[in-house]
């Protein structure tokens, strides 16, 4: 097997678990959104849920992407138009990141104090639902 084929092989895995992680940022998304309707928190507060985790899921879905175009990029023998539209592909998806992240926290991402990655604003999404789901038992311990 050639060195090109076992990285063809690595990208796709990566665009797999990409398109996985989306997929399952959906579902998560859209549990934790119940949750908090379930818990009375009214329909605002789970449309922001529901929107904050899923585009912490789109977001790590993305990331996971660009990581895969780049291994092909590297990994391979482009010509300059190959080369020209996977570096269009990864701007694209790099601006769509961009975008989704100062939607979710609402500041430009060079103006944070520390740097966030989407599976870190997934796993806080998480950690609210039941830090909130602690606190509607009426359980106090972390």
């Amino acid at each position: 097997m050639r060195f090109e084929q076992v990285f063809t092989g690595v990208a796709v895995v990566f665009e797999a678990l990409g398109a996985f992680a989306m997929c399952v940022g959906f579902v998560v998304a859209v549990i934790l959104g119940i949750r908090a309707m379930r818990r009375g928190e009214g329909g605002a507060a789970s449309f922001q849920v529901l929107r904050t985790t899923l585009g912490s899921a789109i977001l790590l879905g993305l990331e996971v992407l660009v990581a895969a175009d780049l291994i092909r990029t590297i990994t391979s023998n482009p010509s300059l138009e190959e080369a020209a539209i996977l570096g269009l592909i990864v701007l694209i998806r790099t601006v769509l990141s961009i975008s989704i992240q100062i939607e979710i926290e609402g500041v430009l991402p060079w103006r944070r104090a520390l740097l966030t990655s989407g599976g870190q604003l997934m796993g806080r999404a998480i950690a609210r639902d039941r830090d909130a789901a602690r606190a509607a038992r009426g359980d106090v311990t972390p």
